[in-house]
């Protein structure tokens, strides 16, 4: 008997799963690691208002001392870890992140969950669950989600492609007018005179990739010097061009666009994989990057928030709409 042995659903982590069929060929010896997200040792009730903006700038390090996890509570996870036999892959107390690797045997018995694979209508296979998942007791009230035990594709791209060779039916509001990135700063005003040299922007990918000679020859192209661009792998992601056709076009409109609009500065792309991990995992560590120290985060990916847990869309990543980073 462990110190733990009592699991309680936590709360916002009911999922089902629609329009896909269960598959019979879940390896019970497959690796898998999760993401355990715990609540911070102090609200940001002093910090985010909903009617005012925020106007408190701090560091990282600041940031992280008073609104990252509670080092107590991250010794308890990773007791909870042991007493199933979960390894420990990496903790930050800032990112208030824990990882845990284990087969699938050992996580359906840690969690309280039964995970199978499922079919969906196009023939894509993902790992999914239905249900609630369980946690400790005594660590209810401090984990607010577990991720990584479903690893369905969570968010799209929103970039369209026209192809009128195969018959398809667009409604232009303004058909064969289009902008560059620095007419479109005109035209909402933005500052003249200044540029983004100094200051890094983070984009975050859940697919596609760049290649460096197409941002050399569309920055060539616009009359500006071409960003530096740098790519930073997260949860196993990373930079894979690949077709213009495929999420490469949302890859590299997201690094044009900002590059365009505010020359000079360094961009950073976090590629992660298209799950609710995935997804986290980037925000956070762009969040609590020491080394390239962004200060704008911009997601184009997304997915109606119906189609999320609470868990995830209102406790862990809906948040960061609200945060202004640091300096």
């Amino acid at each position: 008997m462990s110190a733990f042995d009592q699991l309680v659903p936590l709360p916002g982590s009911e999922k089902t799963v629609p329009n896909a069929a269960p598959l019979q060929t879940l390896d019970p010896n497959e690796v898998l690691t999760v993401t355990i997200r715990i609540r911070r040792k102090r609200t940001l009730a002093s910090l985010v208002s909903t009617t005012a903006p925020v106007t408190e700038v701090m560091s990282r390090s600041e940031y992280a001392s008073r609104f990252g996890a509670d080092p107590a509570i991250v010794r308890q996870v990773e007791a909870f870890a042991t007493a199933y036999d979960l390894s420990l892959v990496e903790q930050s107390l800032a990112r208030r992140s824990v990882l845990l690797r284990g087969t699938v045997a050992q996580m359906e018995q840690a969690f309280g969950v039964s995970l199978a694979n499922y079919q969906l209508a196009d023939g894509s296979v993902f790992r999914g669950r239905t249900g609630v998942i369980s946690v400790p007791s005594e660590l209810v009230e401090q984990i607010e989600g577990v991720f990584g035990l479903d690893n369905r594709p969570q968010a799209l791209a929103h970039f369209q492609i026209y192809k009128p060779e195969k018959g398809t039916k667009v409604a232009p509001r303004a058909g064969g007018l289009s902008y560059t990135p620095p007419q479109l700063a005109r035209l909402y005003n933005f500052p003249t005179g200044v540029t983004g040299k100094g200051q890094c922007i983070a984009i975050i990918e859940l697919g596609g990739g760049f290649r460096t000679a197409d941002i050399k020859t569309y920055f060539g192209n616009l009359g500006l010097k071409p960003p530096t661009v740098v790519a930073v792998s997260v949860d196993g992601g990373h930079n894979a061009p690949s077709t213009a056709d495929s999420a490469d076009g949302e890859v590299m409109l997201d690094i044009d666009v900002a590059g365009g609009v505010a020359p000079g500065a360094k961009i950073v792309v976090y590629f992660a994989p298209n799950t609710d991990q995935g997804f986290l995992d980037a925000i956070t560590t762009a969040m609590h990057d020491t080394k390239n120290k962004p200060s704008v985060i911009s997601i184009s990916w997304g997915a109606a928030e119906s189609n999320w847990t609470p868990q995830r869309s209102r406790r862990s990543i809906r948040p960061f709409r609200r945060l202004r980073l640091w300096a």
